[in-house]
This record gives structure tokens, C-alpha cells and sequence, in this order.
């Protein structure tokens, strides 16, 4: 279900309208464990990509090595997929077969 924020709207007259902004919908990104994506490079991306600090990355880098997975960050779509796909051109760049989903 949708969530709504409701706000005023100043038409200029002096008379504010509420109006109804429709909040997008929210997406995990999701880092999955492999045997061969060093756990520096995961670290790495998750700082200079994501803005984790570093012992948050080392954390969440953990978390995929032990579980397989894990979220990563949650985002509106759009930056999910910007960012999902900065991370697949670093990892390919870096020869790294990283696999990232926004799910």
C-alpha cells in the first residue's frame, strides 16, 4: 500500500490547499556471497558506493560471507538500480562476478 504525505500547497492567493504526494515505493539491494569477490572489494564498494562507514561495511560484508546474503541498503527504485548497477561495473571492471539484486 502507498503512503501519502500531505502538505500545504501556497497558490500565491493566501489560501493554502492540501494536497496528497505519493511516496515512491522502496527497494533492498541485496549483495549475495561468492567464492571468488574479495571481502576488501566488498568493503570498498560498500563505503565509496553505498556511504557505509567502514565498520558498518565490515559488518554488512560479514553478514553476506556467513548468511549468502544480505540487504544491503533499501532505496527508492531508482537510486536501487543506479546503484546496483554502479556496483556491477565496478565488480566487472575489477574482475569480480558480485552479484547484486534489487529486489
Amino acid at each position: 500500500m502507498s503512503e501519502f504525505i500531505n502538505q500545504p500547497l501556497h497558490t500565491g492567493s493566501g489560501i493554502a490547499e492540501t494536497t496528497s504526494i505519493e511516496v515512491p515505493p522502496e527497494k533492498d539491494v541485496v549483495f549475495y556471497n561468492d567464492d571468488y569477490t574479495t571481502m576488501d572489494f566488498v568493503v570498498n564498494v560498500l563505503v565509496s558506493v553505498f556511504n557505509k562507514s567502514r565498520e558498518n561495511a565490515e559488518l554488512i560484508m560479514n553478514t553476506v560471507h556467513e548468511k549468502g546474503s544480505a540487504i544491503v541498503g533499501t532505496y527508492t527504485y531508482d537510486i536501487a538500480v543506479s546503484r546496483t548497477n554502479l556496483t556491477r561495473s565496478i565488480a566487472k571492471q575489477n574482475g569480480f562476478p558480485l552479484r547484486v539484486e534489487v529486489e
